[in-house]
């Protein structure tokens, strides 16, 4: 496979890193088309690494399965031929006994049993090159689905967050699953060449020019197929984004996570309406495209049909002429029907290889885009302990495809062991700071320095490692309790105490004691036996991940919404309590958890608005106090 991670780091002022992720366009030219079949060696160097073994047996059981039809075919031929003999010799020996005895029938009865054992071979190997097909299938459907997997963690968060790539990232998903069949045509297109090769060796002997003939009648269908199935390449993937929202509505109309609102606002129907339509879109697309490959392809194929009966016609006449035996036109007739429809079979198959050649294009391309966000090539030793802390110089960053700063020309510092807060109203850019922070994103202008040196200067997964962030829109990991909270420092999911710590340190243990099968137990209710939990629980379960990962800098983004004013003071307080000397962000709308801070950063249209203590800011009377006062008017 080719290779999966580009290293180089994007330092400030310099162009992203990496290829633009917008969509490549189908290809249209017969040129184009057949240029796909590069993607043909490294599926098949992919195939081999996924084993070795089971692709040479595959080959050899094809090899030999493929002279069987010609040798079947050729005893066939001396059997007719000994038995024409024996039924025009002047002997008549009446009885069966009578012949046996005779020992004339010996010759006859020897190529019959032969003929016997190539059928009994022939049907082994075909269901032992079935069996080694599946399994080869399978092993590389999970090889493929691992390496995709294994990628698309190495790219950036704003790589995967652009609909362009998630367009390609559909169609990667697909291929990964969905081009096991190339893999038996592959084969199979080997073993028919072998086969076609052995009957154009029998046919050359007689009449090396049916050959030509039978070439010529059947180029027509081959293109017209090649041309179809290009055509329907091209359909599929202008339809990708359609297929990406049929599928959301179908997950959305009959989804566990969406089943309260879909129900509470009656969206069945609009649901059910809007799958209808797309779905019929893509149906009337499709169709039109089947009714015009099947009148084409009868079309094309019935002149085939006719150079076969060409060929037939005069097989039959050289025979009647005497210079053909019986035999011969036996093995002739079924030789030249064969190879015709094996020729027909060849072509098409290849013309198909073509098409998935294609379809391979959106799984090796996925595989090319390389990540923005990287190490680089000599990073710097993360410093332990961190010293100085961080420091935001002049730091401004666009989402990908938007026009607004997101934020800019920040300016602050977080310092060592210091606990600071982030505060300001929806869309104050409070949360892109700590993307920031975590490497999710790089900045768009400016840098954050961490003990006086880029961010960016650091191995990525040190900074990754050592920045422990928990989102408001933390994920519900349908596993068991210990594997929620496990998920903190993965690394660690066998270290029962240390889970257990975690989870007494978010307030999250009595919450698990309480489940049937406790640490065991499995939560969430997408999977059989698993047990829902509330939006509180599920919140203390997922800070429970903060404490897991036990890392240098602790970010918490209003990871308790869920819960009361009085838990999430609670929560906070034993927060602040444990984590004390710990470098830690916290973002909370409520000013009682904010108050806590060292100090307290607020943000307003993406910009520092004012830095200081929740005394220092409520005398200054500016945006903070407002907002302090607003909220603690509404418990009056």
């Amino acid at each position: 496979m080719r290779a999966m991670v580009g290293e180089g780091s994007p330092q400030a002022g310099r162009p992203r890193s990496g290829p633009a992720v917008g969509p490549i366009p189908p290809p249209r030219t017969w040129r184009e088309r057949f240029a796909a079949l590069r993607n043909l060696p490294p599926f098949f160097g992919l195939v081999w690494r996924t084993s070795a073994r089971l692709t040479v047996a595959n080959l050899l059981l094809r090899l030999v399965r493929a002279l069987l039809p010609v040798a079947t075919l050729f005893v066939g031929k001396l059997v007719i031929d000994e038995a024409v003999a024996l039924a025009q010799s002047a002997v008549a020996l009446g009885s069966l006994e009578a012949w046996w005895s005779s020992g004339r029938l010996a010759r006859v009865t020897e190529l019959v049993v032969l003929e016997l054992v190539l059928a009994v071979v022939s049907d082994g190997l075909g269901r032992a090159v079935t069996l080694v097909d599946s399994l080869l299938a399978e092993r590389l459907s999970n090889t493929t689905s691992i390496a995709l997997m294994e990628h698309a963690a190495t790219l950036d968060l704003a790589q995967i967050e652009e609909p362009d790539l998630q367009d390609r990232l559909e169609r990667a998903r697909r291929q990964a699953s969905g081009r096991m069949t190339l893999l038996g045509q592959l084969f199979g297109q080997a073993q028919d060449l072998v086969t076609i090769a052995s009957f154009a060796a029998g046919l050359v002997v007689y009449a090396p020019w049916l050959i030509v003939l039978l070439v010529v009648a059947l180029v027509p269908a081959f293109l017209g197929e090649a041309h179809f199935n290009a055509a329907s390449y091209s359909l599929s993937f202008s339809r990708s984004p359609e297929r990406r929202e049929l599928d959301y509505v179908r997950y959305v109309g009959a989804s566990v996570e969406t089943a309260k609102e879909v129900s509470v606002f009656a969206l069945h129907p609009f649901l059910i309406d809007r799958y209808r339509r797309l779905s019929e879109s893509f149906y009337a697309a499709n169709r039109a495209l089947a009714i015009r490959r099947a009148l084409w392809g009868t079309l094309l194929t019935t002149l085939g049909t006719c150079g076969y009966y060409a060929a037939y016609a005069i097989i039959v006449w050289r025979t009647l002429r005497g210079e053909l035996t019986v035999g011969d036109l036996t093995f002739l007739a079924a030789s030249f029907r064969r190879l015709g429809s094996l020729f027909e079979s060849l072509l098409s198959t290849f013309s198909s290889i073509a098409s998935q050649a294609l379809y391979l294009d959106d799984l090796f391309s996925f595989f090319e885009i390389r990540p923005r966000v990287a190490s680089p090539g000599n990073p710097r030793p993360f410093p332990k302990p961190i010293r100085d802390g961080f420091r935001f110089e002049d730091v401004g960053f666009r989402y990908p495809g938007s026009d607004r700063w997101a934020v800019r020309h920040l300016d602050f510092t977080l310092r060592a062991g210091e606990v600071l807060a982030l505060v300001g109203e929806n869309g104050a850019g409070k949360t892109t700071v700590v993307k920031l922070l975590a490497r999710l994103y790089d900045p768009d202008e400016g840098r954050i320095l961490l003990d006086g040196h880029d961010l960016r200067d650091y191995a990525l997964e040190d900074v990754r490692r050592s920045v422990g962030v928990i989102f408001q829109d933390f994920v519900r990991y349908h596993m068991t309790a210990s594997d929620n909270v496990a998920v903190g420092r993965i690394e660690a999911r066998e270290d029962r105490d240390r889970i257990v710590a975690a989870a007494e340190r978010s307030l999250a243990h009595d919450v698990i004691e309480r489940l049937p099968e406790r640490y065991e137990q499995l939560v969430g209710r997408r999977f059989r036996k698993g047990v829902e939990l509330s939006g509180g629980e599920w919140q203390k379960v997922a800070l429970a991940r903060a404490y897991m990962r036990d890392a240098d800098v602790l970010v918490l983004d209003e990871p308790t919404a869920a819960l009361d004013a009085r838990s999430e003071h609670d929560v906070f307080l034993r927060f602040r309590e444990l984590t004390r000397g710990t470098t830690s962000i916290l973002i909370s709308h409520r000013f009682s958890t904010v108050r806590m801070a060292d100090r307290i950063v607020v943000l307003h249209g993406g910009e520092v608005e004012a830095i200081g203590t929740h005394d220092e800011l409520v005398a200054a009377r500016g945006r903070y106090a407002e907002l302090f006062e607003l909220q603690a008017s509404g418990y009056r």
